[in-house]
């Protein structure tokens, strides 16, 4: 599952947001549907953190120049200091990935139009 989900989540692909979000979509769906009589809450919920971070990493990727990772963070309620900070950070993809999770939270990834694995697997208990 872990592979398919790099798979789906690779930021060098050429996939659009709309489409990864659908891909994603379809593949969590059925993956929870066919295992979902599994006792794996805790193994989803530690996934979907991953994931998560994985889709930040996507987003901070796509945000390439520092006047664009401003502009899109500077949308979110947080401080000047915070959003220069993060803006101009220098460390590599998967760290910045980390750090922006102050600003895409788990919510807001979700109105984005990410699908949580735990979310969708409680729902279907």
């Amino acid at each position: 599952m872990k592979a398919k989900l790099e798979e789906l989540t690779a930021r060098n692909n050429g996939w659009g947001n709309e489409y990864r979000i659908q891909r994603l979509t379809w593949f969590i769906r059925g993956w929870v549907n066919y295992f979902g009589m599994a006792d794996m809450k805790a193994t989803l919920a530690r996934i979907d953190e991953w994931l998560r971070r994985r889709i930040r990493a996507i987003y901070w990727k796509q945000w390439k120049r520092v006047r664009t990772r401003y502009a899109m963070i500077n949308k979110f309620a947080i401080p000047e200091w915070k959003v220069h900070e993060l803006a101009n950070c220098r460390k590599g993809t998967w760290r910045a990935a980390l750090m922006l999770n102050s600003v895409l939270t788990k919510k807001e990834i979700a109105s984005l139009g990410y699908l949580s694995m735990t979310d969708y697997y409680l729902k279907k208990l």
